[in-house]
């Protein structure tokens, strides 16, 4: 078999997979408001109720704020890219079945492992988070769990300090349970809780809002706006504020989770733009506000903990306000996990009806027509991740794999309206060049932004990727041994090399 990197799949074969009926196809069951809902699940939680707080009190101080808008200008172009693939290419698997279809096969392998380190690590992130916010609850009724055990220890002379967080690693098996049963009975549960969790970030908004309005002798917390630098690349000053826009793009994921769902939406043509630019929109305005409201209600230096909006609400002084956010931030942040091992399950399934990852991965359960065995894999892998990683490494993580993702979506797009100019697009991006050009600017600096451990480290994961791609998946893709793919009717657009 011919070596054929950078071999694609044809738009007929994509829309073949996507109306395909039969054991191995996925149910059509959301509308434009599970979608939209989906998206809101996704990006509303950590970042608000875990990584504003930190993201504050490390790095950019009140000027968060900043750093917010830019995240949200850079996740504007490529939602609008992702916008127009997921239109065109209505199918599960998000930014790996773009890019196979625009990039080729090996970029699409890229995007899909990564893709796999960005949901990864992102729901373990949301459940280290969530496990804190549940422990301050229970200690503000009088209940405390049992601490967490923790070891230290040395690795090739490197130090190395576990916790072994066990409530992260129950609630993701405990959500991964929850995916398997059905995508319907997911997206309802998403739906409910979405509308529990605005609501609470609408109230925490009216009450700060309320209270600063009416004590005018507030000590100014917003002063200095921008912290001066410490001395170090990051730490606070205008690079920390892009090293905050780099961190907090962590809690701006929701959109692109949107997209791996595109297979078992009901009309996705029409509802996917919808659904990734509506609640992109939606989210950005709660985040500046609540990143606002809460630099002004409480000094930025204490914010560094697992709860810096309940921290915030009870400056207010009003105590069933604060019972309400921290029960409002427990479901919130459940919701953000299953969004995000959705996600994960979807990617590992493309890639794997494309035979670029195992057929277990692959596999629909005959009465819930999910993909069960992906489901309860990676929920183990995600669960143990939780219990053992640190926050700060799993956050920083999970940011660089998404920025990853936009830049080679957007790159995708500009190549496609080359190429195939004449494609039928539901959805078009506007301003092509300049739009996916300033994405793949904004997300490549905000990576460069990072710390340069998380470089490294998405460096190692690509590089294993690459070893299963070369060992496994270029020997068993379903590309590679049909060559080009089954000849299209004269006349028809063609996405093939």
């Amino acid at each position: 078999m011919s070596l054929r990197l950078f071999a694609k799949k044809d738009l007929l074969t994509l829309m073949h997979e996507a109306e395909g009926e039969g054991e191995q196809s996925l149910r059509r069951a959301l509308g434009p408001l599970n979608l939209v809902t989906l998206g809101i699940g996704a990006i509303i939680g950590a970042g608000i109720f875990v990584i504003t707080g930190q993201a504050a009190a490390q790095f950019a101080g009140p000027a968060i704020v900043i750093s917010f808008v830019i995240a949200g200008i850079a996740c504007g172009f490529a939602g609008l890219c992702y916008a127009e693939f997921a239109s065109l290419i209505p199918i599960a698997g998000s930014a790996y079945t773009y890019s196979y279809a625009t990039l080729g096969e090996l970029v699409a392998w890229i995007i899909g492992w990564d893709l796999i380190l960005e949901y990864a690590f992102g729901a373990a992130t949301v459940a280290v988070g969530w496990s804190g916010h549940l422990r301050a609850f229970l200690r503000d009724i009088g209940v405390s769990l049992p601490a967490v055990p923790v070891s230290d220890f040395h690795l090739a002379g490197i130090p190395v300090h576990l916790n072994y967080d066990y409530v992260g690693f129950l609630v993701i098996m405990a959500i991964t349970a929850i995916l398997v049963i059905g995508i319907k009975e997911s997206a309802n549960f998403t739906t409910a809780v979405v509308i529990l969790k605005v609501a609470i970030v609408c109230m925490f908004i009216a009450i700060a809002g309320a209270f600063l309005a009416s004590h005018a002798w507030q000590p100014n917390h917003w002063h200095p706006f921008v912290p001066a630098n410490t001395g170090e690349r990051g730490h606070f000053g205008w690079s920390g504020i892009l090293r905050g826009a780099g961190v907090v793009f962590f809690a701006y994921i929701g959109f692109d989770a949107v997209s791996t769902a595109a297979q078992e939406a009901r009309n996705p043509k029409r509802d996917m733009p919808t659904g990734i630019l509506a609640s992109l929109a939606i989210c950005t305005i709660l985040y500046i506000l609540v990143a606002g409201l809460l630099t002004r209600l409480v000094p930025y230096t204490q914010l560094n903990v697992p709860d810096p909006v309940v921290v915030g609400i009870r400056a207010t002084g009003q105590p069933w306000a604060t019972f309400l956010v921290e029960l409002g931030a427990i479901a919130g942040l459940a919701s953000v996990m299953l969004v995000m091992l959705l996600g994960q399950s979807r990617v590992f399934y493309s890639m794997s009806r494309d035979g670029l990852l195992w057929p277990w991965a692959s596999r629909v359960h005959p009465r819930f027509r999910t993909p069960y065995v992906t489901s309860i894999v990676v929920g183990i892998f995600v669960a143990i991740l939780a219990m053992l990683v640190p926050l700060s490494v799993l956050d920083e993580m999970t940011s660089v794999g998404t920025l990853l993702a936009f830049v080679l979506v957007s790159a995708g797009v500009w190549m496609l309206r080359r190429t195939h100019p004449d494609l039928p697009r539901p959805f078009k991006t506007p301003l092509v060049p300049l739009v996916p050009i300033l994405s793949i600017l904004a997300s490549g600096t905000l990576i460069v932004s990072l710390a340069p451990a998380t470089q490294i480290r998405l460096v190692l994961w690509l590089v294993i990727g690459l070893g299963i791609y070369f060992t496994y998946g270029r020997k068993h893709s379903k590309v590679q041994a049909l060559g080009l793919r089954t000849p299209e009717p004269k006349g028809a657009p063609s996405m093939a090399d």
